[in-house]
């Protein structure tokens, strides 16, 4: 996991040699030479992932301590919850965290608030040259490079094989109208009405599981949620296509119950249950949670496939949203620590780190069903990238379309969650709850941009 640019045709890109760290007081913020055999240097690394992911992360950080010894790297985990708090609240000083993970619709403002440091010039040619630019730009605020992109991830339709023959539906619904349709024949009510199937599930209660889904279907209805001016665009008639599509399935069709949906950023809650169960025949989800419905459906999973996005009356074709996540690190630390983690770091995401020219950052990520960013580390999973899950999500990434990294991003995201929400649960109608929405964006961005 997790979460919101993001690679466009990024097979088509020629893997790229490994470029060599010169330590240098130079780029950045980072400054001091690198830890000598009598220097040694602890750093720790903040990350949101658990379990599996932090034994792996270790495992990779002993490997580097072979050649490095003097580097000691501890690693602290909150749950993604906590994770911006924690990076907010901490890493303003030299006593926090000396790596984040971290999503990048949040680095606008960690620049701003001079939280992160940017990479050195070694660094930063590692970076350009290693990823396709397009991911490059997503680790990039006014033209400095601020750290090693790491996961790239999107949306699909996940669907259940067994509900969809059981319903006599042969393949997965390509348009608004065969969603609809679809959606009736999959919804099964008990005798008092009741929904006891639904055909189609949304997200309830996190901020980007409500928006993200929302805004693939409103991309792929030729909609956008910003322009390139950073004005909101939800008074067009692609978003109130939007909109009705979901009171359509609500409350006219009433397919879709949002009292299923309840999730947090980890999936956990009913939204997972009733899709595992096969109470929900179809979500719009990301790729990263592969792993969490293995793990809820066992054997049962073999009757999960996907499908692109359905397109809408007035978009071309399927357009997902896509979001990247990055490490970074703590400008606030001494410079014998940056120097260290920046080494760590490129070593960490590089070829020679991992299994089969692999990164042992794509490794890791690939262990959890995310797709890695690095050229070389795609290349490296070409197997593991045509499997039937994920194969859908490698073959849409040229289409996607990045969510705005912009100031105010997760204040912005959060208040789109509530005019959905209101909208979702009948507090307020599809015309309203646009309009409201439209306001509250504009006036959380008018802060940062005239």
């Amino acid at each position: 996991m997790k979460y919101p640019s993001f690679p466009q045709r990024i097979f088509s890109l020629a893997a790229f040699s490994l470029i060599i760290l010169v330590v240098a007081a130079c780029g950045g913020s980072s400054s001091g030479s690198a830890p000598s055999s009598s220097n040694k240097v602890t750093i720790t690394y903040l990350t949101h992932w658990s379990g599996p992911q932090i034994d792996q992360l270790n495992q990779a950080i002993a490997s580097f301590n072979k050649s490095e010894p003097n580097i000691t790297v501890k690693v602290q985990n909150v749950p993604f919850g906590n994770l911006l708090t924690t990076i907010t609240t901490q890493g303003g000083s030299a006593s926090g965290p000396t790596i984040m993970g971290i999503y990048n619709l949040w680095m606008p403002q960690l620049v701003q608030d001079g939280i992160i440091a940017a990479a050195p010039e070694a660094n930063t040619n590692d970076i350009q040259k290693a990823y396709p630019q397009s991911t490059v730009s997503a680790v990039q605020v006014d033209g400095k490079t601020y750290g090693y992109p790491n996961e790239v991830d999107l949306y699909a339709l996940n669907y259940n094989k067994a509900l969809f023959q059981a319903a006599g539906i042969s393949d997965p619904p390509k348009t608004w109208k065969e969603l609809s349709e679809d959606a009736k024949k999959l919804t099964k009510r008990d005798s008092s009405g009741k929904i006891t199937q639904q055909g189609f599930g949304i997200i309830t209660s996190w901020n980007s599981g409500v928006v993200h889904p929302w805004l693939s279907l409103l991309n792929s209805n030729g909609g956008q949620l910003l322009s390139t001016d950073h004005k909101p665009q939800l008074n067009s008639k692609a978003a109130q296509e939007t909109a009705d599509l979901y009171h359509q399935l609500i409350f006219v069709d009433k397919t879709t119950d949002p009292a299923m949906g309840q999730a947090n950023a980890s999936t956990t809650g009913p939204y997972l249950d009733n899709f595992a169960n096969g109470k929900t025949a179809m979500v719009i989800m990301a790729n990263w949670w592969e792993s969490n419905l293995k793990a809820s459906m066992g054997d049962n999973f073999k009757n999960i496939a996907t499908a692109p996005i359905p397109v809408g009356p007035s978009g071309d074709k399927a357009h997902s949203v896509s979001y990247s996540w990055s490490t970074v690190v703590n400008a606030h630390a001494t410079p014998e620590q940056q120097t260290a983690s920046w080494k760590f770091l490129q070593w960490l995401n590089g070829s020679q780190s991992g299994k089969n020219n692999s990164s042992a950052m794509g490794d890791i990520l690939l262990n959890m069903g995310i797709l890695p960013s690095r050229t070389s580390d795609l290349q490296a999973h070409q197997d593991q990238l045509t499997s039937p899950f994920i194969r859908t999500y490698v073959d849409q990434l040229q289409n996607s379309m990045p969510f705005p990294t912009v100031l105010g991003g997760d204040e912005l995201t959060t208040s789109l969650q509530k005019s959905l929400e209101a909208m979702d649960f009948g507090q307020s109608s599809p015309q309203q709850g646009l309009t409201q929405a439209q306001t509250n964006l504009s006036q959380i961005l008018s802060q940062y941009y005239s």
